[in-house]
């Protein structure tokens, strides 16, 4: 990600999965904060949303 468009567009895709309850994406470093239903989405369901929408993406360490 590299602009408002991009951190745009990565907020909308994981907003749109049922479960997700806030996003925070951050330019700077590249990274999103997800507030979500591990009941009713997985986190790994959330990066292949955001692969989905034409980001590289995985989980934080």
């Amino acid at each position: 990600m590299t602009c408002d468009h991009c951190k745009g567009k990565v907020e909308q895709a994981l907003n749109g999965v049922s479960g997700v309850y806030g996003v925070f994406v951050d330019l700077a470093d590249g990274s999103a904060e997800v507030d979500f239903d591990d009941g009713k989405v997985t986190s790994e369901a959330l990066v292949e949303t955001v692969k989905g929408a034409g980001y590289e993406a995985q989980l934080a360490s």
